[in-house]
């Protein structure tokens, strides 16, 4: 029998309440009713000092590379701030790398105060194809993203629920991908 993948997700946003890790909540969910122990990595709560390479190894640095190194799928989940991914997963990318992502099923979520995400999500596919990463083909985009939630925090169209549902639950079954090589 298969072991229960795990599914780890990377909140990019720093602001209080964010619609970015609602909406990883949700895919998280939908990732633990699929079969997957998850994890979602709140920013806020990590001492990720600016990246410097000639300090690779400061405040968290280390437990998060394990946390995602060991991690079966990763989602990564930022607010778009001019066409780009947030300054605070940045960081975080940038302390992680090939060691953390080779051949790794990752999920990519932009979540946009207007509408467009975009460029957003194709800086964050970018990333994850240099390290080596394997995107899904499914990935969410959320226009107007301060109304999309409730005041519970649940999504007021269903229909956006289910397609942020369905990265978590892809993100789950494609946990132990293994990407053909050429």
């Amino acid at each position: 029998m298969r072991q229960s993948p795990s599914v780890v997700a990377i909140c990019g946003s720093r602001r209080e309440p964010s619609t970015t890790y609602r909406a990883l909540e949700h895919a998280l969910d939908a990732a633990e009713e699929a079969g997957a122990e998850t994890e979602l990595v709140d920013l806020r709560r990590w001492d990720l000092p600016l990246f410097d390479p000639d300090a690779r190894d400061r405040g968290d640095a280390d437990a998060l590379r394990t946390l995602i190194g060991d991690a079966d799928a990763v989602l990564m989940g930022t607010p778009v701030y001019h066409g780009m991914v947030s300054s605070a997963l940045k960081n975080a990318f940038d302390y992680l790398g090939r060691d953390e992502f080779e051949n790794t099923t990752v999920g990519l979520l932009a979540t946009a105060g207007g509408g467009s995400y975009a460029q957003t999500l194709e800086h964050l596919r970018t990333g994850v194809r240099t390290v080596h990463g394997w995107t899904l083909p499914h990935e969410v985009g959320i226009r107007g993203a301060a109304d999309a939630f409730d005041a519970d925090g649940e999504f007021v169209d269903p229909a956006l629920d289910a397609r942020v549902r369905k990265l978590g639950r892809m993100a789950a079954e494609n946990a132990f991908a293994e990407p053909k090589s050429a």
